[in-house]
Order: C-alpha cells, then sequence, then structure tokens
C-alpha cells in the first residue's frame, strides 16, 4: 500500500472522528486530521534535525526539527508517536515519547505543491535518544543533532516546514522560554488558541 493509500481519520474542531479517507483525498481536499511531532534531544540535549526527502507528499526537500506524522485510522496519539519516531530515526526501544499539548494547526496552503491546504489536529511530544541513529532513506535526506543555539540561527536562513515551526515556537512557549530567536510571530498571533495542555495528566491520547 502506497503512502497516498494509507486510511487516516477525519476529525473536526473539537478532534473527534467524523469519517475516514485515504491519506491521498485528505490531503488533496484538505480535510482536518491527525498528526504527532515528537521533538529528540540526544544525551548533550541538542535536537534532532533533519531535512526531508522531496519525494515526500507534503513539504518536501523541507527542515524539520520534529519527527513524526500522520496518526492511522484508528490509532492512539500515543502510539503513533512512539512508532513514528521509532521509524524515522532507524532505532528500536525508543522509551515511550512524553506528551506535552496538542494544538489545531490551520494551513492556508499557497499553491506551490509545497504543502497542503487544511487543518490538522497537532500533539507535540519529546523523547530522548543517546545511541547511533539510522534514519529511512525515504524520509530523510540530511539529519543531524544540533543544539539550541544553531537552530536558532538557522531559523531565518533554512526553510523549515510550517507546521513544525509552529509546534516549535508553542513548545519554547511552552516550556517558558518564550518567543524562540529568529522565529517570527505569525499574523494575529495573542494566546495560543486551540492548545490543549497535558503535562500532568498521564498523558492518554485521546
Amino acid at each position: 500500500m502506497s503512502a497516498a493509500e494509507e486510511i487516516l481519520d477525519v476529525v473536526d474542531t473539537e478532534d473527534r472522528v467524523v469519517g475516514q479517507a485515504p491519506r491521498g483525498e485528505v490531503y488533496a481536499r484538505g480535510l482536518r486530521h491527525r498528526c504527532v511531532f515528537v521533538q529528540v534531544r540526544d544525551g548533550a540535549g541538542r535536537i534532532f534535525v533533519h531535512r526531508r526527502t522531496s519525494g515526500k507528499l507534503v513539504f518536501p526537500s523541507l527542515y524539520d526539527m520534529f519527527v513524526g506524522g500522520v496518526v492511522g485510522a484508528g490509532e492512539e496519539y500515543a502510539a503513533a508517536a512512539l512508532r513514528e519516531a521509532e521509524e524515522e530515526l532507524g532505532v528500536a526501544g525508543l522509551a515511550q515519547p512524553v506528551p506535552l499539548f496538542k494544538f489545531l494547526y490551520e494551513d492556508a496552503g499557497d499553491g506551490s505543491g509545497a504543502g497542503s491546504a487544511g487543518s490538522w489536529w497537532s500533539y507535540v511530544y519529546e523523547a530522548r535518544w543517546d545511541g547511533p541513529v539510522e534514519p529511512q532513506a525515504s524520509e530523510v535526506a540530511w539529519h543531524a543533532f544540533l543544539d539550541g543555539a544553531e537552530v536558532a540561527a538557522r531559523l531565518g536562513t533554512w526553510e523549515w516546514v510550517p507546521d513544525g515551526l509552529e509546534a516549535y515556537r508553542r513548545l519554547a512557549a511552552f516550556r517558558g522560554e518564550g518567543q524562540p530567536p529568529g522565529a517570527e510571530r505569525l499574523p494575529g498571533d495573542g494566546p495560543l488558541p486551540g492548545e490543549e495542555r497535558l503535562r500532568g495528566r498521564g498523558g492518554g491520547a485521546q
């Protein structure tokens, strides 16, 4: 089965399942679905950063400071976070990523084929991995562990996936770090709408 044929849950603005559709149709029609974002750090606190391959269905060849992806039909967020993190890092035995918060990401699309208009509930996690990584060649074109200052220095010079950049900004606010240096605020930014903080609730995925 190709990636475009994978079945996803379609959800509403309250993250309730209202239907199912193949991933290709979800992207083409801009249907609301679910995704996970996992920030992976090594023992030195450096962040795993990678560039997506040119064959990705959305945001090809862009950089990301998270691993993750779409949540399959009937799949729990927590299971998707662990599955996607292990797959993209090319590792086994990763501890269950820690859930932090989720938010509804709205993408206007740009008509360039690099993105997909629509929206997706985005659940942000964090994880630690101290061993070697062997990222999937089909998913990751380049990778490195970079410290926070290195990531911040590249925010304005590398082309990042927009939903990952928004998750990075919200994660900095969640941790009380304020706006990451170099991350411009989006039009109309104020409080973080649609965000649900989950720390201390045991991390039960919806």
